[in-house]
């Protein structure tokens, strides 16, 4: 983007990574004003599916996204021609360019990249699609709705809207965890120095196929989602978008731009140890190596985003790998899917917007819908009710069926004085003890110092 630098010097500035806008679609409502008010008051998407048919099913309750019009926000594509993710993917990205006070016509002129998660693709369409079929024969499925299922089209059309040319646009197709993989995707390409700004998120939309599926494992709950409840049942399937701006530091000072939060690191791994069941020794190294790649202690980190997806599986494994690295007094660890539902492919990419509006205005979003911490889950889940709290370094959790899971650690940026150094940043926190900590996995440390941009990342 921009390359001058104010108050920092030039070669850390370039190193470091900061996201100055969101776009959220979210059963929470839209934009970043009404989900960090729904965060706030702990509110709950929950509702009765209407967005396919739910005949035969004991039980459809979802998080839809409502109250949503995509003409508001897509001005230069024809709506008709995008999917129902896509539009989500399109509307976000140019909340989030609009949120980050940049200038389209500025973007045009800057090497960027889009990144956008999922896990269904355009899977609401294929299924009207494949219905249609069986019913009338292939000869009545409608051109133009076959024409949007290419889950390509979620990163291409966010290019194609905001008229970018000069971009890498990628989707990434890692599941539940695929929010997340886009963030570290980005990170690693701002940080680096290959691009000037990366838009990176998720986005699904719900839809009978992935509702079905759930479903036969007996993991949707019949009314409310309650992660690390004694009496939890379940996910609810949800939807929607969520894309942040990344850039550098120094573009961010040099145009005065608002600083919600610094990504300090993230860590990535694919254990394949089952197809839909987590691997706990995984989950502990996966956060081993984002701390690592951060250069931050694990007692530095002030609050988890879990995964919290609410199933019974899940919720105790994750809570064991998380004492696995934090030992027997973590952070409070708090599941927003209790709000928004399992947004599948948005979920890493809206919780990282959770975290860093939760570190830009000092609270804790709940864990809503609890009763009875399982004693299995041994966490403090922040029940119920947001909390206040000055919060320095988040780290938020994305795990994903088929063992991939990944792991991202943001940070508060505060400004410099004059004549001084931020004293946030990779590699600048005060690490108190020794230099390094045990973590699970083979040889694996968290260092006091993060590595090089130009060293291997682990993964």
């Amino acid at each position: 983007m921009v390359s001058d630098g104010a108050g920092t010097p030039p070669g850390e500035a370039d190193r470091r990574v900061v996201l100055t806008g969101f776009g959220v679609v979210s059963s929470l409502g839209s934009g970043v004003a009404e989900f960090t008010a729904g965060l706030r008051a702990g509110r709950s998407g929950a509702r009765p599916i209407t967005v396919f048919d739910t005949e035969g099913f004991a039980h459809a309750v979802g998080c839809e996204v409502a109250d949503f019009t995509a003409e508001r926000w897509i001005k230069d594509l024809p709506v008709e021609s995008l999917g129902p993710a896509t539009r989500f993917a399109v509307s976000a990205a140019r909340m989030a360019v609009e949120d980050a006070g940049l200038d389209p016509a500025v973007l045009r002129r800057q090497h960027g990249m889009i990144c956008v998660g999922t896990t269904d693709g355009e899977s609401h369409d294929l299924d009207g699609l494949v219905a249609t079929e069986v019913a009338h024969g292939p000869e009545a499925m409608d051109p133009v709705v076959a024409g949007r299922i290419g889950a390509a089209r979620l990163s291409v059309a966010i290019a194609r809207e905001l008229g970018l040319s000069d971009v890498e646009a990628v989707t990434i197709p890692t599941a539940c965890a695929a929010g997340n993989y886009a963030i570290g995707y980005g990170y690693d390409a701002v940080r680096s120095g290959e691009v000037d700004f990366a838009l990176c998120g998720g986005a699904d939309a719900m839809c009978r196929k992935t509702f079905a599926g759930f479903y036969r494992l007996g993991t949707i709950a019949p009314d409310l989602c309650r992660p690390f409840d004694a009496d939890r049942a379940g996910i609810l399937t949800g939807e929607g978008a969520g894309v942040l701006v990344l850039e550098s530091l120094r573009s961010a000072l040099a145009r005065g731009a608002r600083i919600y939060a610094e990504v300090l690191g993230y860590g990535l791994n694919c254990d394949a140890y089952h197809q839909v069941a987590p691997d706990q020794g995984s989950v502990a190294r996966a956060m081993g190596l984002a701390l690592q790649d951060a250069g931050i202690a694990p007692h530095q980190v002030d609050l988890i985003s879990a995964h919290g997806t609410g199933t019974r599986a899940n919720d105790v494994t994750e809570t064991r790998a998380i004492r696995d690295v934090f030992g027997d007094d973590p952070p409070r660890t708090v599941a927003v899917k209790s709000m928004l539902g399992h947004t599948m492919g948005a979920a890493g990419a809206l919780s990282a917007i959770a975290c860093a509006l939760a570190i830009t205005h000092r609270f804790i979003p709940p864990t809503i819908n609890h009763r009875r911490t399982d004693p299995e889950c041994a966490i403090d889940c922040v029940p119920n009710e947001a909390v206040d709290a000055d919060l320095r370094v988040v780290q938020n959790n994305g795990l994903a069926f088929g063992g991939n899971n990944a792991v991202v650690l943001l940070g508060r940026y505060d400004p410099p004085g004059p004549g001084t150094h931020n004293p946030a940043g990779p590699g600048a926190y005060d690490l108190t003890g020794p230099g390094t900590y045990d973590l699970p996995g083979p040889g694996a440390t968290v260092r006091a110092r993060p590595p090089s941009p130009a060293s291997e990342h682990p993964s």
